[in-house]
């Protein structure tokens, strides 16, 4: 049964149900893992682990003819084929180190299946109250009500950690999404990543590896939201007084900005700095039919912009290493494989979207219910009602 509500009511109706329901769900989602939490990053490495990735420095088994890996500073970091998972080459890849906001895309991976783009929201001054001081902002106002689409264009675009706060808000509060984050991260096989701030503001005892970005930035090329955020240049954003003001992505790999070259079939992900994680960076690039993903983790040299020139090699490198190396890992070894379409969002939580919208058409009427409790699972069903309005 599809019950309809009126465009006021899912604003209240939909996101109380959905937070109350979501605080079920990290066990269900460690449930659907079936394994325990492996505690704390850098242990020996499991049984379905390839154990050269937990090995120390410079991982690479090149055949006769292979380009030599390049030299860049960075304390860690992974290339990875984003299709078949197969990791080319790593440096510490599991090392665990801050990462600032590349972190949000775990938070996106767990949270935007749960958040059609359509629902509107007014934002009260509560979910604003707990950013951090010297936060990336992207200017979400108390008091203004805004579509969920802009909130992830404030998340994707500039970082914005106001943003990620409303966000988190409407999917059951700052604790219980870093804990459904947690479980997420469990269930893709990532489990160097410990949650403490879903913004990625430093905060003691959060730390993630360049393996697990990897993993995390693999599996949002899956999810067409995801794809489609990470790769925007630039978007609107809505001011006070019904004005709108541009904003452009902080990934200047993506941009070209401030110098750096932009790199050719460049298709996102996400940067992150903050004074203790350095400058970190996921990164995905498409040639000739073949997706490649590096994470860089905090260049030791070379200033603001090395993260981007060292990802840039890194990119060259795997591409110009095609059929030239023996894989040394994998990064679907630690869990289940990603798989386009629905199969790729989080534990327990799915959206039911039409194939597309038609622009006559808005999401104004949400159900929600709790299909099963069986086998220490909750499954969590947001299904969209389609109501045609007029001027819209």
């Amino acid at each position: 049964m599809t019950i309809g509500f009126s465009s006021r009511a899912v604003r209240s109706t939909c996101v109380l149900c959905v937070a109350g329901l979501l605080t079920l769900m990290p066990a269900a989602a460690a449930a659907r893992a079936g394994r325990p939490d492996p505690g704390p990053p850098g242990g020996a490495p499991s049984a379905d682990q390839p154990s050269l990735l937990y090995r120390s420095g410079t991982q690479v088994r090149p055949r006769p003819g292979a380009p030599g890996v390049p030299d860049v500073s960075a304390l860690s970091w992974v290339v990875a084929d984003a299709d078949s998972g197969d990791v080319l080459a790593a440096h510490d890849a599991h090392r665990g180190l801050p990462p600032a906001s590349t972190l949000k895309t775990l938070f996106a991976l767990t949270v935007l299946p749960a958040l059609p783009g359509g629902i509107r929201h007014e934002v009260r001054g509560d979910e604003l109250a707990g950013v951090g001081p010297g936060s990336s902002l992207v200017g979400v106002v108390e008091g203004h009500t805004y579509q969920v689409s802009d909130l992830w264009n404030g998340v994707f675009l500039n970082s914005g950690n106001d943003a990620v706060h409303v966000l988190a808000s409407l999917t059951g509060g700052w604790d219980a999404t870093a804990a459904r984050m947690q479980a997420e991260a469990r269930a893709l096989g990532a489990r160097d990543t410990h949650v403490r701030s879903p913004d990625g503001y430093d905060a003691p005892g959060q730390v993630s590896s360049a393996y697990d970005l990897a993993v995390f930035g693999r599996a949002g090329l899956r999810n067409p939201d995801f794809a489609r955020y990470c790769a925007k240049v630039e978007a609107m954003f809505p001011g006070r007084n019904g004005d709108a003001f541009g904003i452009r992505n902080t990934n200047r790999l993506l941009t070209g900005e401030d110098g750096v070259e932009p790199y050719p079939g460049l298709i996102g992900i996400k940067n992150g700095y903050t004074s203790n994680a350095g400058n970190t960076l996921v990164a995905a690039a498409r040639r000739d039919g073949r997706t490649l993903v590096v994470t860089v983790m905090n260049p030791q040299e070379g200033g603001g912009h090395a993260v981007y020139e060292e990802a840039r090699s890194l990119l060259d490198w795997g591409f110009e290493a095609s059929g030239r190396v023996v894989p040394v890992g994998s990064l679907t070894a630690g869990g289940t494989r990603p798989r386009p379409g629905p199969e790729a969002v989080p534990a327990a939580v799915a959206a039911v979207r039409p194939a597309r919208h038609d622009p006559g058409w808005r999401e104004t009427g949400a159900i929600v219910g709790v299909a099963g409790l069986g086998a220490g699972a909750v499954a969590l069903v947001l299904r969209l009602k389609l109501v045609r309005t007029r001027g819209t």
